[in-house]
């Protein structure tokens, strides 16, 4: 007996395009530990295509923290229009620097929005290298998104805030080129982080939404918990919540915090194993951010509808203006 697996879950996208990947890509970062290595994934075809720099996550794996992972997200957003840049961070464990001297270790909070900066100043450099890029990326219309630690970076580039461990200011690095966050499974607020996370990722436990004003989807689920990290459930969604201005949340019904294996594909870490899942999650993203970058765009909308009148809906959407 055989499983077919949609590629959008019923959800409407546009026809997809074959995808043409380039790895590894350096990107000049001076001073970082060591090379700024990304993976650019775009359409065959097409121009004046808006990008998504998708930041990974800080989790066990040896190459899902890395530009090797998240594939069916990255393959997804690239063969439906984008050009999707996928960076190493320095807590990839593909480096091994999660144990260095460093202040910012294990988490690179403050590099990992860097070296989404040093991409967007190269974009380029990056257009003029990847084989059939050159002339065809939107500038205007870029976003961001991440998991995990990855949507904790999106949220300090869409404005959240954290405490400097070494002067006690507050960081605040906002990048206006980004038109639109997307966080998957984030962190939430500083003040309700357990005391195991406290001790361990202590900069988590400084985490503020209050300045976070870009217009961002928050995603988690009703199994995206973790009492290491929170007792709340919904402890993830903090940043739908708390932060000012136009914000969406999309909770999935019993999703875990790998949203059914977005990471890499049959991931041995993903405890809620679900290709269809995956599908509604990656189609409901590609439609906030077709219509957050496009004004006249109807695809939130639309993706909104279905999810809202299908018989058995995937999870629910809620906007806030």
């Amino acid at each position: 007996m055989s499983t077919a697996f949609t590629e959008a879950a019923g959800f409407p996208v546009d026809q997809a395009a074959p995808v043409v990947s380039y790895a590894p890509m350096t990107v000049p970062v001076p001073g970082r530990a060591v090379d700024l290595q990304i993976k650019v994934s775009v359409p065959e075809t097409g121009g004046e295509l808006p990008v998504i720099v998708l930041s990974h996550g800080n989790g066990p794996s040896n190459f899902v923290s890395s530009l090797y992972g998240y594939g069916p997200l990255a393959h997804f957003w690239a063969a439906h229009g984008f050009v999707v840049i996928q960076p190493t961070h320095l807590d990839s464990m593909t480096l091994g620097l999660r144990e260095a001297g460093s202040y910012e270790a294990p988490l690179y909070w403050r590099t990992r929005v860097e070296d989404v900066r040093a991409i967007l100043d190269h974009l380029d450099r990056i257009e003029s290298t990847v084989p059939g890029l050159s002339g065809r990326i939107d500038r205007g219309r870029i976003a961001a998104v991440g998991h995990s630690m990855g949507g904790h970076t999106v949220g300090m580039l869409c404005g959240s805030t954290v405490t400097d461990p070494v002067d006690g200011s507050q960081v605040h690095l906002p990048d206006e080129r980004i038109r639109a966050g997307v966080l998957l499974g984030a962190p939430g607020v500083g003040d309700d982080l357990a005391p195991y996370a406290t001790e361990h990722w202590p900069i988590l436990g400084t985490t503020r939404f209050d300045r976070m004003t870009t217009p961002a989807l928050v995603v988690t689920g009703d199994d995206d918990t973790n009492r290491f990290f929170s007792e709340r459930k919904d402890w993830r969604a903090d940043a739908y919540r708390l932060a000012p201005g136009r914000k969406s949340l999309l909770w999935l019904y019993g999703a875990g915090h790998g949203f059914g294996g977005i990471s890499t594909y049959d991931a041995a870490e993903t405890t809620d194993e679900n290709p269809e899942r995956v599908a509604a999650l990656r189609a409901l993203v590609w439609a906030y951010l077709r219509s957050e970058l496009y004004p006249d765009d109807k695809s939130w909308n639309e993706a909104s509808t279905v999810l809202e009148t299908m018989d058995t809906p995937w999870g629910r959407a809620e906007n806030r203006p």
